[in-house]
């Protein structure tokens, strides 16, 4: 995101030179470049129409905002609303503790009540299913390998994919450390079919992991060849789509691997307080126990899920 960061002259407002480094701090607390990009496109959306700073920004101004049509032409859905006032009011919120405004509009705003859809997960039957329809081509083998990974170790999207070799390491076990939502470093022991899938893809690109530079990425990607980096989160995703729509799945985003870890979790006989843990799924300050006491600890969990999926 830094390479990304305009600098403005001195000339420049100060909620202007603000902006960039807001959605600096929400990609490094968020590790998300999808959400730094919809974060700019609502706000840059929402100043560029109402030509206002953000000192003489009324509430009017954002509940019409927020409640109108966006660029399809459609009525906005309540989820879609409640992301519009909750990207403006967190930019409202930094500035106020950047001292450039005192106060935020959106705070007397009513938020709509949504109705999400309840999580699914994917069964172990149906994740043999997307298993079986990818290739083993090297790109095939290196997607079968970050499936295995999100669904045995139960992390998001952006926390495996940003794994760089570096952040293995096989002393005294198996481990691996990712930046988790709000930028926590955390250390899990990882599962040995995801290791095994990990390697058979690497060597298919023609990679080992003791010759790779520490910020080599562990999902090679040709467009990318030679610079180390991996394949992104967008790309990603468009080929999961597909490999769910071979497979004769519903059409799902990558978190439902998320929800399917969870799930077969809880069907191998975990509690949910387990459970939780395994996903981060606590308070703050619970969370932050239980952190603890899971810092490079053995993981139980993950053989019986192994097992069910055949891997």
């Amino acid at each position: 995101m830094a390479s990304d960061i305009v600098l403005f002259d001195e000339s420049a407002p100060a909620w202007e030179r603000a902006f960039y480094a807001f959605l600096a701090e929400k990609e490094r607390r968020s590790g998300s470049r999808r959400t730094v990009d919809a974060y700019s496109r609502t706000l840059q959306r929402f100043f560029g129409t109402l030509g206002k700073p953000p000192d003489q920004v009324t509430s009017p101004d954002v509940f019409v905002f927020a409640h109108g049509r966006g660029p399809s032409g459609r009525e906005p859905r309540a989820i879609t609303i409640g992301a519009r006032l909750a990207c403006i009011s967190s930019f409202f919120r930094f500035l106020i503790r950047m001292k450039i405004v005192s106060s935020n509009p959106c705070d007397e705003i009513e938020r709509p009540r949504a109705s999400p859809a309840p999580p699914r997960g994917l069964s172990a039957e149906e994740i043999r299913r997307l298993l079986a329809v990818i290739t083993e081509t090297p790109e095939g083998l290196r997607d079968r390998a970050i499936v295995l990974t999100l669904v045995l170790t139960g992390r998001r999207r952006s926390e495996i994919l940003n794994l760089r070799a570096g952040n293995i390491s096989a002393a005294g076990g198996l481990f691996y450390t990712y930046r988790g939502k709000g930028g926590k470093q955390a250390k899990r022991e990882l599962p040995r079919p995801a290791f095994e899938a990990i390697e058979a893809s690497l060597a298919a690109w023609g990679k080992g992991l003791a010759a790779m530079e520490p910020e080599d990425s562990l999902w090679p990607s040709r467009h990318l060849a030679g610079n180390g980096a991996g394949l992104s989160s967008g790309t990603f995703y468009a080929r999961f789509r597909r490999y769910m729509q071979q497979a004769d799945l519903a059409p799902a985003g990558v978190h439902i691997l998320r929800h399917a870890a969870a799930k077969l979790r809880r069907e191998a006989g975990e509690s949910v307080e387990d459970v939780s843990r395994f996903l981060d799924h606590s308070s703050l300050q619970v969370t932050t126990v239980y952190l603890r006491r899971l810092e490079g600890q053995e993981d139980r969990g993950w053989g019986k899920v192994a097992d069910v999926l055949g891997v």
